[in-house]
């Protein structure tokens, strides 16, 4: 990564996370009192409130945070009472510290290391669907433009972009789960053949609303580069039309469709809220749902670190492949 990029991402990652903590201070709740219950005397809500330093000005909060997030040294709030690093994750000599769930009472780092995992799975299964069948019927019906397949994948596809994502789990869950009893109806299961299977149909619900903006944005490139010089010549030398549109045309094409499909993995992680929830998938985006609607500070600022950081890192490996498809920008890059 050139030292410009890497600059910008850092600084990309520092604005979000930090406009994150000030809209989170500014909304009109009060953790200490949440955790203490609204029974609680106000004796114990001060305590609370001290004890996670939520007493202290913004300003001193906000330093706090960058300095606990990445250290060597003692992690709380206040360094004489915790030497232990008991909410951090190791990364070589440095420590990095998210604090303590106010409601899960367990550190933000080992609740994010439980879900991660999981909504990176979803989402790569999610991304594969989208990029299999969306490519596919891009290609199909650019090569066969105007023709019964085209227009059956263009109205497919528009319908599958209006269509809510909710309403597309839900159709789902009643045809594959409720009357065909195929799949799992949500859930994450226990064995590893339960956690394939529940997989399937919020996968499914992600890919296939992916999907459907993929084929329109394939079927238009297609389209451009077989109307291209380059693809008449192929022709007059008597290539077949999937020899054209495999060795020449689609390798073109998917330029474009690189940059979407490297920034969906980020997105797709951190922005299936809506599948996660109704599938019950123990993602990051259910997590992040509940972390907000419980005012959990920590979590909401430990889940827009790891979504900016997912963006960042998935944008990188864009320019990656930008290098590989086409030598100019590699060359251009050196």
């Amino acid at each position: 990564m050139r030292r410009g990029r890497l600059v910008w991402s850092i600084f990309v990652i520092w604005a979000t996370v930090s406009f994150a903590f000030v809209i989170n201070h500014a909304l009109p709740s009060d953790p200490a009192r949440m955790i203490a219950g609204q029974q609680a005397p106000a004796a114990a809500v001060a305590r609370i409130r001290s004890e996670l330093g939520l007493d202290r000005p913004l300003h001193v909060q906000y330093a706090l945070f960058w300095r606990r997030l990445a250290h060597t040294g003692p992690s709380s709030f206040d360094p004489r009472k915790d030497t232990t690093h008991a909410n951090c994750a190791n990364v070589g000599p440095l420590h990095l510290d998210l604090g303590r769930s106010y409601q899960q009472r367990r550190p933000v780092v080992t609740i994010l290391a439980e879900r991660i995992p999981k909504s990176l799975l979803l989402a790569l299964a999610a991304a594969f669907v989208q990029a299999l069948v969306g490519v596919s019927a891009g290609v199909i019906a650019a090569a066969n433009k105007r023709r019964a397949v085209d227009h059956f994948a263009v109205t497919t596809s528009l319908l599958g972009v209006s269509a809510p994502t909710f309403v597309i789990g839900l159709l789902f869950q009643w045809l594959f789960a409720y009357r065909l009893r195929l799949l799992p109806l949500d859930g994450y299961g226990e064995t590893t053949a339960e956690h394939v299977a529940s997989l399937v149909l919020p996968a499914l619900t992600l890919g296939v609303f992916g999907a459907a903006y993929y084929t329109r944005v394939v079927r238009d490139e297609m389209l451009v580069e077989l109307g291209q010089d380059y693809v008449r010549t192929a022709r007059a030398k008597g290539l077949g039309m999937a020899a054209v549109v495999g060795k020449h045309a689609l390798r073109n094409a998917l330029v474009p469709i690189v940059t979407m499909f490297g920034l969906e993995i980020g997105t797709l992680v951190s922005g299936a809220i809506v599948t996660e929830t109704v599938f019950r998938w123990p993602g990051l985006g259910s997590l992040s749902a509940t972390a907000l609607l419980d005012r959990d500070g920590p979590l909401v600022m430990g889940c827009v670190l790891v979504t900016s950081m997912l963006v960042v890192f998935s944008t990188a490996l864009v320019d990656v492949a930008y290098a590989a498809l086409d030598p100019r920008i590699r060359q251009r890059g050196t």
